[in-house]
């Protein structure tokens, strides 16, 4: 499956119709799924927990649903998000990440 397939099928579990919704309701979402994954970290580093691969894995769906959803909103891709994110990457970073780049980086 690609991202493109997976936002089009993620729709279908969508209860918002116009795109202001869809973006208000998946960024918060997308605030809401990234809590529950830092609570997996949280609950293994300080709680004697085991590192729950499963329940991350379920809760970083969740991530990309909402992600998924924020885009539909935006009128935008995924896979368009993707490719933003690859090339600011390869500008900033273009021989790989450097620690020396990354401390001293214009914002």
């Amino acid at each position: 499956m690609d991202f493109n397939e997976y936002q089009n099928l993620a729709q279908r579990t969508s209860n918002t119709k116009c795109k202001s919704d869809k973006i208000e309701n998946g960024l918060m979402g997308l605030n809401g799924e990234a809590g529950e994954c830092i609570d997996v970290l949280k609950k293994f580093y300080f709680q004697g927990h085991e590192l729950d691969k499963e329940k991350l894995i379920d809760e970083l769906g969740d991530v990309l649903w909402y992600i998924a959803e924020t885009c539909v909103g935006l009128e935008l891709t995924i896979e368009e998000v993707a490719i933003h994110n690859i090339e600011k990457l390869k500008e900033r970073y273009p021989e790989g990440f450097e620690k020396e780049k990354s401390i001293h980086r214009p914002e």
